[in-house]
């Protein structure tokens, strides 16, 4: 169960901040996408991102409070020297591209090779089709990428950033998958140090850095929405 929470109270206690990136070629949509999760606001008049920036939100996950840390950068090449700060940390993935424009999804597994390259080997990474609204522009079939999102063991959904279609469960799909890996490393961890204090992990704000962590298998993982 996940609920939004509104849009950040700076009271709010943290029990988890996650660090999520968003990557792909630039005019993708990402950081509409983002604005879309992070402030429920799109721009037509937006511009290219410049370097790096991040937004977060808070939300409430099986009554806890998890912070979504969403990291967004530039798409075009002369940016790409950023990445391996970028991805530092991160325990999750969006990997954008224009339902559009097929060249941003040929460029797809070059990005997927940059994040596995630089990330944790077992972060969770969702794979956006994003503009699904321009449907009668439609260059990538929904079938072609869910077959590359099962092929290589992704979360898929095709989303509108421009009619909030799907942006709120692409960014729940990841979190609430996270946090589940997080909340079972947590049990086996308070298991092991045995029940003379079962509490020990109540109420307390657990920065993940992204250490390696046990995902589902890849072929229970593609297109869940």
């Amino acid at each position: 169960m996940a609920s939004g929470g509104g849009y950040g109270d700076p009271n709010q206690k943290i029990d988890y901040v996650f660090k999520v990136v968003l990557i792909g070629d630039s005019a993708v949509g990402k950081s509409q996408i983002l604005a879309r999760f992070a402030r429920n606001e799109f721009s037509l008049d937006s511009k290219a991102t410049i370097g790096v920036e991040f937004q977060s939100r808070t939300l409430v996950i099986e009554h806890k409070s998890v912070k979504a840390q969403i990291w967004d950068t530039a798409g075009q090449e002369r940016y790409r020297a950023v990445t391996s700060a970028y991805y530092r940390g991160a325990v999750g993935a969006m990997l954008v591209y224009d339902i559009s424009k097929r060249q941003t999804f040929d460029h797809i597994p070059r990005w997927l090779e940059e994040l596995r390259g630089h990330a944790d080997k077992n972060i969770v990474i969702i794979l956006i089709g994003n503009k699904s609204d321009l449907e009668n522009q439609r260059a990538v079939s929904t079938e072609d990428a869910k077959e590359f999102a099962q092929k290589e063991g992704l979360f898929f959904l095709e989303t509108s950033a421009l009619e909030a279609t799907n942006v709120e469960a692409a960014f729940l799909t990841v979190l609430k998958e996270i946090f589940n890996i997080v909340n079972k490393k947590n049990l086996v961890a308070a298991e092991n140090q045995g029940n003379d204090n079962p509490a020990t992990l109540a109420g307390k704000k657990i920065v993940v850095p992204g250490p390696a962590q046990d995902i589902p298998a890849k072929n229970n993982m593609c297109c869940r929405s």
